[in-house]
């Protein structure tokens, strides 16, 4: 198989996951995530709570509630953490597919090592779980969202109902939204290990080519140089890459067999 120049220059790799580009998108995306826990943590401080109150109108009991606040402080900060990580996730995955999808190397690996297999089922580890935890937070502001605007205007009149968020819904919310981005940025990373895996193996098979080369080339041709002696003419001498030692040991080994 013959070795051409196109085998030992390095593969195009698009967009580089190790550049200052890719770094500056994975810390706005996990600052948009701190974002977004501290707007659920506030959310959840002042969120609307219910307070009841008893009528007696004769001998029937009447039981009212009513709201302790309109709700647009939590609902101002649930829909910021909203979009908060839904831009972090936007901005980390986005930039994550666009690389690996212009890389050859990533999308045409095929992972034969155990640490390469490890790799891979440690990157779909990360990935399902980012998603399933952005779902559920996403799933968790809206649900807060929701309830909160329902009671914007008349929030202090008693009704009969009153449907307000239970404890915790809010941090739940704020929890799952930083574990998704901790989880993201565990994907980048086992990316950039396996960008260096691959970078690793170019280099071996490179070097491998190389070798090959090498060893495969033909031995090259005696060489001559042109050398002027003092008072004659040019002479032309041929210089044999064996030592001068070589045919003196082979001339005196043919001097004894023919005396024998």
């Amino acid at each position: 198989m013959a070795v051409t120049h196109d085998d030992l220059a390095p593969s195009r790799r698009g967009m580089d996951l190790r550049s200052r580009t890719g770094a500056v998108l994975m810390i706005i995306s996990v600052v948009f995530g701190l974002i977004c826990f501290i707007f659920s943590l506030i959310a959840e401080a002042t969120r609307s709570q219910v307070n009841w109150a008893s009528t007696t109108n004769g001998d029937a009991e009447k039981h009212e509630c009513t709201y302790s606040s309109s709700g647009k402080t939590p609902l101002f900060c649930a829909c910021g953490a909203f979009g908060a990580l839904a831009i972090a996730m936007i901005v980390e995955h986005t930039y994550m597919l666009i690389a690996v999808s212009k890389s050859t190397d990533l999308v045409t690996w095929e992972p034969e090592s155990n640490s390469a297999k490890n790799l891979t089922w440690q990157a779909a580890f990360f990935f399902f779980t980012t998603w399933i935890c952005f779902a559920v937070g996403e799933i968790l502001l809206l649900v807060g969202i929701s309830v909160e605007s329902g009671h914007l205007k008349n929030w202090s009149s008693s009704r009969p109902n009153c449907l307000v968020l239970k404890q915790g819904l809010f941090l739940a919310a704020g929890v799952f939204g930083l574990t998704t981005i901790l989880l993201a940025s565990g994907l980048y990373i086992t990316i950039l290990r396996v960008q260096k895996l691959l970078l690793e193996e170019e280099i071996v098979r490179r070097q491998a080519l190389e070798a090959a080369m090498l060893y495969a080339s033909p031995p090259r041709s005696p060489g001559h140089r042109l050398e002027t002696l003092r008072n004659e003419s040019p002479v032309i001498r041929q210089h044999n890459e064996h030592d001068l030692s070589l045919y003196i040991s082979a001339f005196s080994k043919n001097l004894n067999l023919n005396s024998v």
